[in-house]
């Protein structure tokens, strides 16, 4: 670690020559060393130090990963859809949620399954009734933005029981939706950390 820690990065083969020894004798201690995250290693690069242990690199890591780099592509529909065609997007886009936007192409709603099912329990005529009558709307509705982190959305998504939440955008007149953030891109996320520190 002394020889890393001065000199990386560093080789295997570089850190082996100084130490008198052949790459593939010092090859474990180089994994188990990695693999307790005091050192990190590149391709083509070699090893230098970290200084920290897996889980606070998993920590930091963590901490790191915003919604920008992990969410998916909005389902829209506006206002005056109907709330039959409305249910037949939502199970031909296999989402549990659709964000309505007015005329502007801004937020004003979201429809989930449970405001379709409240509503088809009724007498009403879905082919006649406009979503923005069943619709939840502001201040009542969760959104974040891109540069917000996965922990905070997931403990809005926790606090709030809910699904998704639509990542927006700030204008002047409201909010643009730009894309979408669920509990399986957040999972996706935390999968892809566990692969890469072979958990």
């Amino acid at each position: 670690m002394d020889i890393v820690k001065g000199n990386g990065p560093i080789t295997g083969e570089q850190i082996a020559e100084r130490l008198k020894l052949t790459r593939s004798t010092l090859r474990p201690d180089l994994a188990i060393l990695t693999m307790a995250g005091f050192l990190d290693a590149r391709p083509r690069v070699g090893y230098f130090y970290s200084g920290k242990k897996t889980s606070q690199a998993i920590s930091d890591n963590i901490a790191q990963m915003v919604v920008k780099d992990f969410q998916s592509i909005p389902v829209v529909v506006e206002e005056s859809m109907t709330v039959y065609d409305a249910i037949c997007h939502m199970f031909l886009e296999d989402v549990g949620s659709l964000f309505v936007v007015d005329k502007q192409s801004l937020l004003s709603g979201v429809l989930s399954r449970k405001d379709f099912l409240r509503t088809s329990i009724g007498n009403q005529d879905l082919n006649k009734m406009p979503v923005h009558m069943i619709m939840t709307r502001m201040p009542n509705i969760t959104y974040c933005m891109k540069e917000d982190t996965l922990i905070e959305v997931a403990n809005k998504l926790m606090s709030r029981q809910i699904d998704s939440l639509p990542v927006v955008k700030e204008r002047k007149d409201g909010l643009e939706v730009v894309g979408r953030i669920t509990k399986t891109n957040i999972t996706r996320a935390f999968l892809s950390l566990a692969d890469d520190h072979d958990l």
